[in-house]
Parts: structure tokens; C-alpha cells; sequence
């Protein structure tokens, strides 16, 4: 069973090849960050891979030995290899480049006035509580809340701490939450029991670590600064500290107002404008190739309807991956882990199976 293995991890030997290049890479660029950060997500990217490879090659050999000294071990030596074999098998299937990097969630109340932009808050707090169970951090960078206490719109990061590999990532985790999220409740502004539907659209975008990474010709930005303003138009600083950026080639606007100065509106905004560019080349590339990755374009698709929270009856429906629990509560308290590994599991079968074709 070994000898039928060896030629289908070629590929595998070469990534272990390249492991110990990056290892030596790393130690001679100790003194350039930027370097160091591309080195060590691709070093972290490995690892898994590599780990398994040598254990199934360890194995392999132990099989090799026992079939010429130990026959009585080999019947538990190939199912351990076969298993080990099947475990590789699975990580050398291209992952989703983008897998490791941090992201900007972006979350607005959609139809359903005040009881959407509460909604819109709800699913922030899902956010940041989960992020807190996963050991992330979250720094909200730009709101526009409503009368009663909910969102119309934000943008929060969610970032990992140090390196971790693809399969720990942000982005590995929250790009499935991209759609419409549609909620079933009495809103409370309904003074007679009435439960109503409504949602808000949620929008994921890998971050850029490297501003290099996204070249921008200043020339093709207009910047207008303008005065921040709170809830209902009320104006909360007395300067024209709020910044609007529209890059005229895509036609992307972004606006952030929320810091105290210009300059860290403008910083807020650019980096925003990064991850919305990466989102919108990403979508291109898929496009062209015809050959879409599902979780990506669930991704930058807002228009699905991807999930439905049912209050009056506690229940958290995924209608692309059929999960349902009545948990909702636990849910939007951060428990969200099950309902992600319920989309995790469906795109690695699609990736499986678009291997095997």
C-alpha cells in the first residue's frame, strides 16, 4: 500500500522542500518585518502539511519494516498509514489563499427601519463575542448608530493574535458570514405582539497586513473632508474632521467619522478601501476563471439570504448548509462555532469533490 502512496506525494515533498528554505529565509530576514510577515504566514500555511507528511512517511517506513521482520504488525501499520495517507491527502487541496488574513466586517440595518438597525447591533455582538472566544481582537473603526441604540452601519476588525496557520484564521472562520441575515421577532416598538421579519446585509473583506500589497494612485482617489455627525444629524465636533474617499476607477466610497482627526479618519478609511479593493479583485479573478471558490463569493455576494434567527422560538437556521439548533440564545451570546463548522465542513466536501473531477 506505501509504493501506491509515494508518487501522489511528490507535491507533499516539495512543500517540505520549501518549509526548510522559508525556515532558512526567516532567520536572515529577522530584520524586515514585511518580509517576515509574508515568510511566516506562508511557513504557518505549511506547517500542517508538513506535519503530516513526515508522519505518513514515518509510517510508511515502519510499514516497509514490519512487512520484511514483523508481519503480525502490519495489518495496524497500513490502517495507521492508510489514515495518515487520507489526512494529507486532504491538506495538500488548494485552501483559500486569503485563509489566514485578519478582516473588516461590515454590518447594516437593512428593511425594517429601527427594529433592523437593533438587529444590526445583535449581530455585532455575535461577532465580538465569538471573536473573544476565539482569542481575537475587535476594534470597531467606523459607526452610525440609530435613536434607540442599534446600528444603521459599522465596520469592525477582527484580528488574530501573532501568526496562525490558514486553518486558525479570521477569514478561514468569518468569510461564510457574508449575506443577508434575516431575523423573526416582536420588535419593541410593536405594542400589540406582532412578530415581524426583517434583516440586515453583512459584508466580510480579507484585510491588507501590507499596504504595498494594493497599489492606489493617489490620483485616482477624491477626498472630501466634511463635518461628523451623530444620530438624527446632530453635529458632535465643531471641525471638518470626517473624511469621505471614493476611488473614481471602482466607484467605491468610503467615509469614516468617528475619530477625532482628519488624518486618522483618512488612515481609517484607506484601510477600509484596501480590503474592499482586495474583495473586489478576488471577485474579478473568480469571475474570469469561471471556477469560483462557494465561500468566497457567498462572501462578497449580500444579497443571499444565508440565515434566519427565529426569537419566538429560539431557533438559528443556515439555509445553505442545513444546520438548525434552538439555541439562539447561546448563539448570539457568541456560540457561533457550530454553526460556522457547519459551512466549514460543506466547502471542504465542494473542494473535495472538485479535486477528484
Amino acid at each position: 500500500m506505501s509504493d501506491t502512496h509515494a508518487e501522489d506525494f511528490s507535491a507533499a515533498r516539495a512543500l517540505v522542500d520549501e518549509y526548510t528554505d522559508i525556515e532558512a529565509k526567516m532567520a536572515s530576514a529577522a530584520t524586515d518585518p514585511v518580509a517576515l510577515r509574508k515568510l511566516g504566514r506562508r511557513y504557518a500555511e505549511l506547517g500542517q502539511t508538513v506535519a503530516a507528511y513526515r508522519d505518513w512517511d514515518s509510517l510508511r517506513q515502519d510499514l516497509a519494516d514490519a512487512r520484511a521482520d514483523f508481519a503480525a504488525e502490519i495489518p495496524a501499520l497500513e490502517a495507521a498509514e492508510a489514515q495518515a495517507a487520507d489526512k494529507l491527502r486532504k491538506l495538500l487541496i488548494p485552501r483559500d489563499p486569503d485563509d489566514a488574513r485578519d478582516v473588516i466586517i461590515e454590518v447594516k440595518a437593512g428593511e425594517g427601519g429601527e427594529e433592523s438597525a437593533l438587529f444590526a447591533g445583535d449581530l455585532v455582538r455575535m461577532y465580538t463575542r465569538y471573536a473573544e472566544r476565539m482569542g481575537w481582537s475587535t476594534e470597531v473603526l467606523s459607526f452610525t448608530d440609530s435613536d434607540l441604540g442599534g446600528y444603521k452601519d459599522i465596520q469592525v476588525a477582527v484580528k488574530a493574535k501573532g501568526t496562525v496557520a490558514p486553518e486558525d484564521g479570521v477569514w478561514a472562520h468569518l468569510k461564510y458570514e457574508g449575506g443577508v441575515h434575516r431575523v423573526q421577532r416582536v420588535p419593541v416598538t410593536e405594542s400589540q405582539g406582532r412578530v415581524h421579519t426583517s434583516a440586515a446585509g453583512v459584508f466580510v473583506m480579507p484585510e491588507v497586513d501590507d499596504p504595498g500589497e494594493i497599489e492606489i494612485d493617489p490620483n485616482d482617489l477624491r477626498i472630501d473632508v466634511f463635518r461628523s455627525s451623530g444620530p438624527g444629524g446632530q453635529s458632535v465636533n465643531t471641525t471638518d474632521s470626517a473624511v469621505r474617499i471614493t476611488h473614481l476607477p471602482t466607484g467605491i466610497v468610503v467615509s469614516m467619522q468617528n475619530e477625532k482627526s482628519q488624518l486618522q479618519n483618512k488612515e481609517a478609511a484607506m484601510r477600509v478601501l484596501r480590503a474592499r479593493l482586495l474583495a473586489e479583485q478576488a471577485a474579478q479573478a473568480e469571475a474570469e476563471a469561471n471556477a469560483a471558490r462557494l465561500s468566497q463569493v457567498r462572501t462578497v455576494d449580500r444579497s443571499e439570504r444565508i440565515r434566519t434567527y427565529n426569537f419566538p422560538e429560539n431557533r438559528i437556521a443556515d439555509h445553505r448548509t442545513g444546520y438548525k439548533a434552538y439555541n439562539l440564545s447561546n448563539v448570539l451570546d457568541g456560540d457561533l462555532g457550530p454553526v460556522i463548522d457547519s459551512a466549514i465542513v460543506m466547502d471542504e466536501a465542494a473542494r473535495l469533490a472538485a479535486v477528484g473531477n
